[in-house]
């Protein structure tokens, strides 16, 4: 029998959906909804679960930004056959991310057991939320806001990349939140911030995923709750996508900080209560 029964499995794909890319958190909302609902958070079934369903959300981002994608991906292809196409910014672009994106692998392989173990905690991701709120509150008022995509770099690249690493030790800090937060003290305006925020997720969550499949379905998580986790986690994430890029546009990021503080709070309240075991 499943771990995760196919209702639970549309609440997690759900949650997963609105908040892969807001910057709140979603491995945070994921174990404190799998808590409440009475699921062992820290099973392998459940983990390899949490991870195959963020495919769906990144399936979203693949979705939305399709255009783009095919844009970066050809020039990175004409690159790779054409010297005199190398100094196209799309190309430069796509390496990148590739190289931005190996922190967070050599990280997520080197620290797996304690990702998995002691900081897999719920008071840990109590801890993370609170203090990632403190940290995007500071970038948002620190940054200028002046630079836009087209302005980003190399560095801007692998500082934003590697911030992920934050989130894949602290559960709690946000992917997004990170990666957002270390964008505007480079001084890139909000919107810029969040599109490369999605770029550079792509290729972690996307092998986050794959990774972890094995584990899903070889550990107890039957392939119905699987399939519709992740159906409902790709509509439900671009919806998100498309609702966070307009608000970016006009908004600062303190509705965030002041919902991560809240839920941060009420974590804390409920495991200082027995109501929820970290």
């Amino acid at each position: 029998m499943s771990v995760i029964t196919v209702g639970q499995a549309v609440v997690l794909g759900a949650v997963e959906g609105v908040t892969e890319f807001l910057p709140v958190s979603s491995t945070g909302h994921l174990k404190i909804v799998e808590g409440l609902m009475g699921i062992p958070v820290g099973d392998d079934a459940v983990v390899g679960f949490s991870a195959v369903i963020q495919v769906g959300a990144i399936a979203a981002v693949l979705v939305y930004f399709f255009r783009d994608i095919v844009r970066i991906v050809s020039a990175w292809g004409r690159g790779l056959r054409h010297r005199e196409e190398r100094h196209h910014r799309d190309y430069k672009f796509a390496w990148w991310v590739v190289c931005a994106t190996i922190p967070i692998v050599a990280v997520g392989l080197a620290a797996k057991p304690l990702i998995e173990g002691p900081l897999a905690s719920l008071w840990v991701v109590a801890g993370s939320l609170i203090v990632g709120s403190g940290v995007m509150w500071a970038a948002d008022q620190m940054g200028r806001h002046k630079r836009g995509e087209d302005d980003t770099s190399f560095k801007d690249a692998m500082l934003v990349g590697g911030s992920q690493v934050l989130a894949l030790l602290f559960p709690g800090f946000s992917r997004s939140g990170a990666t957002m937060s270390t964008a505007l003290i480079l001084d890139l305006d909000r919107v810029a911030a969040t599109r490369l925020s999605f770029f550079l997720g792509i290729p972690a969550l996307t092998g986050a995923g794959l990774y972890e499949l094995k584990d899903a379905l070889g550990s107890g998580v039957g392939a119905m709750p699987l399939a519709v986790g992740t159906t409902v986690s790709f509509v439900v994430a671009y919806a998100s996508i498309a609702w966070l890029l307009r608000f970016v546009a006009k908004h600062s990021f303190n509705a965030f900080v002041i919902y991560r503080i809240v839920v941060g709070a009420l974590l804390s309240g409920l495991l200082g209560a027995g109501v929820l075991h970290s």
